[in-house]
């Protein structure tokens, strides 16, 4: 069946486009939210009266999108991760990793959008991602992936014990002295 969306409807398209779907689609989830209007002369003739209105909005989306790429390319993604002595991470750097950093950051990006090479990142080093924005906009991110590191964790766990052995040795001389 053919249609015309009457608002942006996401996986099938804007306002204003014409579509082909099924008719149970249209019929029973098109058409009873207000999505879509039948194809027709006089949904049409609407739509061209609108036309202006919709290409306004969409270039304001154009502008939106390619003002978010600048901001994206501008901010290096860095992204600290427990990893091995030999660099490889213990866990992998995914697209809902990028997408957690980025609402950190006061982005809304969907993780559906960030695409890695690969799908993962599993060892430590620099990588480009993209993040598809609107229509062929596309941003080319930088991405350092940093290790959290066992060197870290031993030389922690060394202060510990180290902390603990001075505080085992003082409490014998500290209960000597108050005998």
């Amino acid at each position: 069946m053919k249609v015309i969306l009457n608002e942006d409807v996401k996986h099938l398209g804007e306002m204003g486009d014409v579509k082909n779907v099924a008719n149970g689609y249209a019929r029973n989830y098109l058409f009873p939210r207000a999505y879509a209007l039948p194809y027709t002369d006089e949904t049409v003739a609407y739509f061209e009266t609108r036309k202006a209105e919709i290409e306004e909005r969409k270039a304001k989306k154009r502008a939106d999108s390619a003002s978010l790429k600048e901001k994206l390319e501008a901010l290096e993604v860095v992204i600290t991760m427990p990893a091995g002595n030999n660099g490889k991470l213990y866990g992998a750097v995914t697209t809902q990793t990028i997408s957690d950093f980025y609402t950190k950051n006061g982005f809304d990006i969907e993780r559906k959008r960030i695409s890695i090479a690969g799908l993962t990142i599993k060892n430590v080093g620099t990588y480009t991602f993209k993040v598809h924005l609107y229509e062929s906009t596309v941003a080319e991110v930088s991405l350092v992936v940093k290790a959290q590191g066992a060197d870290e964790t031993k030389a922690e766990a060394k202060a510990d014990v180290k902390a603990e052995e001075s505080a085992a040795e003082e409490a014998p001389a500290a209960e000597a002295k108050a005998e």
